[in-house]
């Protein structure tokens, strides 16, 4: 399970290099084979060890074809994906089209999601987490409205 966030750097040639704990890890669930792709719900990238990704993309593949909505979810997600592996250096290779859909630049944000991360400009990240101080609020408001999803009732940390 991958957890926690990490500012970095891009270098000049839009590499990121993959923190050393990290490295290790991923090492052992993928080998280091790693998926990278876009995210349409929040316009960051997701970066999935291989056998995760194999799941999703299995799922969207398993959309109906003729569905205009599953059609452009799969043409985002599927056809933005792209396998990437760390070179010697623990680096990855951001692709440019991927950096300009997440409005990649110098400093990025690697955000642990479980089984996947999400990398982030960094100042969009840092503006997300200060929103998530709301969410107490929000969170109340909900239960006490009745509008709290099914799946996050009798949830607990």
């Amino acid at each position: 399970m991958f957890t926690g966030s990490t500012q970095m750097a891009l270098d000049g040639k839009g590499r990121l290099a993959i923190p050393a704990r990290l490295r290790e890890r991923l090492a052992g669930v993928c080998g280091g084979h790693l998926v990278l792709t876009a995210d349409p719900t929040s316009g960051c990238l997701l970066l999935y060890p291989f056998p995760e990704w194999e799941k999703v993309a299995a799922k969207l593949n398993a959309l109906p074809s003729l569905d205009p909505i599953a059609k452009e979810l799969k043409r985002l997600v599927i056809g933005s994906a792209e396998e990437v592996e760390p070179d010697s250096a623990g680096r990855i290779l951001i692709p440019p089209m991927l950096r300009r859909f997440a409005k990649l630049e110098k400093s990025v944000a690697l955000v642990g999601q479980g089984e996947k991360f999400e990398l982030w400009d960094d100042a969009s990240w840092q503006g997300l987490f200060e929103q998530a101080a709301q969410f107490p609020q929000q969170l109340a408001v909900a239960a006490r409205d009745g509008t709290l999803s099914e799946g996050l009732k009798g949830f607990s940390l």
